[in-house]
């Protein structure tokens, strides 16, 4: 079982665990019904497949039908599925399968948003692992729905040493040397610095990636020259709709940014019974 369907036998777990006592109570018999699921707004559509696998572990013979693939443009009204199967699996599935649909959505929008706000085509822009507990793949995979890229997934995919480990390790120079010495050599090293002093650090320990912390326009200009090629540059912190075209217009090489994920607003959608 990978992680996507465990968190959707979890989400099942917690609206269903005794049951459907309301839709139990009114069919207690099988009834085949055909449901759709509508737009109520504009909006950049992800979640689909994860949407799809609620309605199944509901009920494996339900059918569904998608009508659009992720990264598409829907416009209110817009039909995205076509569900056919027992009224009581359709109604068990609703609200789970709508709240990863919406949730899932709302990031791709949000960032579809700030990658169309971004003027500079050099600039990548990236999420962070500020994600919901458990659901960093999917979360991440609407963030590219979205036109994003992604950072490190984990822990565990990507050398990032911030300022917690600068501060125990007693110094960038140390960190980056203690790291060097453990990690695989393909992996590249990131220093997180929030300011000047730090950066010249970073580059005398050939930080592979300087990663620009709170950095307010002027001082990250600094830095970006500086650095020069010598590194890959990352801006983070107090990035927004607002902020983006004057970090990009640093010279940074990539952007992150944590609101992609935690600031999107779930977009609306409803599950309608069609009648006979």
């Amino acid at each position: 079982m990978n992680m996507t369907e465990q968190i959707i036998r979890l989400a099942l777990f917690e609206d269903t665990c005794l049951g459907d006592v309301t839709t139990e109570s009114i069919f207690l018999y099988p009834q085949e019904k055909t449901a759709i699921i509508v737009a109520k707004q504009d909006f950049i559509l992800a979640g689909t497949d994860v949407a799809k696998k609620v309605f199944h572990a509901v009920d494996p013979s339900m059918e569904c039908k998608i009508h659009f693939n992720d990264s598409d443009p829907i416009k209110k009204n817009d039909v995205i599925f076509t569900i056919s199967g027992d009224i009581r699996s359709l109604l068990t599935a609703e609200r789970v399968a709508l709240n990863f649909l919406q949730r899932l959505s709302g990031i791709a929008t949000l960032t579809r948003e700030f990658v169309k706000t971004l003027d500079n085509p050099m600039v990548r822009l990236v999420d962070t692992r500020k994600t919901t507990p458990g659901w960093r793949k999917i979360e991440k995979d609407a963030v590219r729905a979205g036109g994003g890229f992604n950072h490190r997934f984990a822990l565990y995919d990507g050398i990032l040493i911030k300022d917690n480990h600068i501060t125990a390790a007693g110094s960038i120079a140390a960190a980056v040397s203690l790291v060097r010495a453990r990690a695989s050599h393909l992996m590249k090293v990131e220093v997180e610095v929030s300011d000047m002093a730090q950066v010249q650090q970073a580059i005398d320990a050939r930080a592979d990636v300087i990663m620009l912390d709170n950095m307010d326009i002027d001082t990250m200009t600094q830095a970006v020259g500086l650095i020069g090629k010598r590194a890959l540059v990352e801006a983070s912190g107090n990035v927004s709709l607002k902020t983006l075209n004057a970090i990009a217009g640093t010279g940074v090489d990539v952007i992150s940014c944590g609101a992609l994920t935690h600031q999107a607003v779930s977009v609306d959608l409803s599950m309608r019974i069609q009648s006979n």
